[in-house]
């Protein structure tokens, strides 16, 4: 039995990740990925993800349904259920998406991108899915991409090589290359795969080192730039969104993200109250995660402190625009280190005065590109110092760093990401 379909250009795109309602730049950049598609004029186009209970049980941090905005039409979004009874004590889920998979890619036009964002467990279902159809005699027509966006890392093979559970840390990595095009999601992301492919390599005699070094490409997470740097054409739109959070233009600054310890919202707080901005302006925390309840009982002590935990897609961005300054003070701890830092370019992008204050954590200056106020990471009393500087900054200062910054971070532009991969799809251009 012979594949049906032998052409060699993409037709159809498979984006397999913990997609919305999961709080995660990674999930929001599978539904840019997925809308640059159906743009693009792919025929089929589907979000592979878990079933809603499933992510509701989990733990991790999640948006009120209702605040999630729709798909375009001509994007599926797959939530297999898991395969398998209750004598299956782990794997099921796995099972099921592979299954809905081989599905897939029995069926789907043409060639077929199939990328995966999170290695574990997603590049494993991916791989394993494939690997079905060389034993089974058929071919896929299928190119696969894994995008490595550091928590695999930092996270799974850190831990393992921590544990001595090194076989561990060769799967992860052997999975990673068993795809067409593995890619990191920045130059920091890279280097750390290849420190953990070297250990690996020193404590079982294996080679990944330089297999890691000569494959590996970057690949920018994917931003939809046109929804942010079209807010100022919009200031009335902007300005109504504002009014019913009680706020006003400049009249706040602003966190976004997962309210976690290393995203250092607890120094943000610490640096606020005793900046020269407190009191003057408000201080909105926005997102939801293990500390937010901690964040919100200390916020309720204080005046002008904030903690909102329903903010839509629709608003983020207007939320963005019309901030005083936005925070990301983002500091590395042994459970997270900021790869990227999707949420500083899409403030960038987004426009308004509000200079952006984040740290060089991680991946934070290839998202950035220095087009911001930094501080050390953890480092109080420096952030306060930011807090200060902006206070001071004049409309003209704040304009003209806010100016370089979109321009900086329209190169993360989702159509442009996209392109290169499927270009690397259907012309096998040699990675970057």
């Amino acid at each position: 039995m012979e594949f049906p379909y032998t052409d060699d250009e993409i037709r159809s795109a498979v984006f397999l990740v913990r997609a919305d309602p999961i709080i995660c730049g990674h999930s929001t950049e599978a539904r840019n990925l997925a809308e640059a598609a159906v743009a693009m004029g792919l025929e089929e186009v589907h979000i592979v993800s878990y079933p809603i209970d499933v992510l509701q049980e989990s733990g991790l941090p999640l948006k009120p349904l209702e605040t999630i905005s729709r798909y375009s039409n001509g994007i599926l979004v797959d939530r297999p259920e898991p395969l398998g009874d209750y004598k299956v004590l782990d794997g099921r889920l796995g099972l099921g998406i592979g299954g809905h998979l081989v599905d897939l890619l029995h069926k789907l036009p043409g060639k077929t991108l199939l990328m995966d964002l999170y290695l574990v467990p997603h590049g494993m279902m991916v791989m394993n899915a494939v690997n079905s159809f060389r034993m089974s005699g058929c071919e896929a027509n299928v190119f696969t991409v894994g995008e490595a966006v550091g928590s695999d890392i930092t996270n799974v093979v850190n831990n393992a090589l921590a544990e001595g559970r090194t076989g561990a840390a060769q799967m992860v990595l052997s999975n990673f290359l068993e795809h067409d095009h593995p890619v990191a999601v920045s130059r920091f992301t890279k280097d750390l795969i290849v420190a953990a492919g070297r250990q690996v390599d020193e404590a079982l005699g294996t080679k990944f080192t330089g297999q890691l070094e000569s494959r590996v490409g970057i690949s920018f997470p994917a931003i939809d730039t046109s929804a942010y740097t079209s807010l100022d054409m919009k200031r009335d739109e902007v300005d109504a969104i504002l009014a019913k959070r009680g706020l006003e233009r400049d009249g706040y600054a602003m966190f976004l993200s997962r309210i976690a310890p290393a995203k250092g919202v607890d120094d943000l707080l610490e640096a606020w109250t005793t900046s020269e901005l407190y009191g003057k302006k408000k201080l909105i925390i926005c997102g939801n995660g293990p500390a937010k309840d901690e964040m919100r009982q200390r916020a309720a002590e204080l005046d002008g402190i904030e903690v909102l935990d329903d903010v839509s897609d629709d608003e983020k961005g207007a939320l963005m625009n019309g901030c005083y300054t936005w925070c990301l003070p983002s500091k590395p701890k042994p459970e997270f280190i900021e790869t990227f830092g999707i949420a500083v370019a899409e403030k960038m992008l987004a426009g308004g005065l509000g200079p952006v204050i984040t740290t060089r954590t991680g991946g934070i200056p290839e998202a950035s590109g220095g087009h911001c106020l930094e501080h050390g990471a953890g480092n109080v009393d420096e952030l306060r110092d930011c807090l200060n500087r902006v206070a001071a900054m004049t409309d003209e200062e704040r304009a003209e760093l806010a100016t370089a910054a979109r321009q900086f971070a329209l190169q993360f532009d989702r159509q442009e990401i996209l392109a290169r991969l499927v270009s690397r799809a259907s012309h096998k251009v040699q990675a970057a």
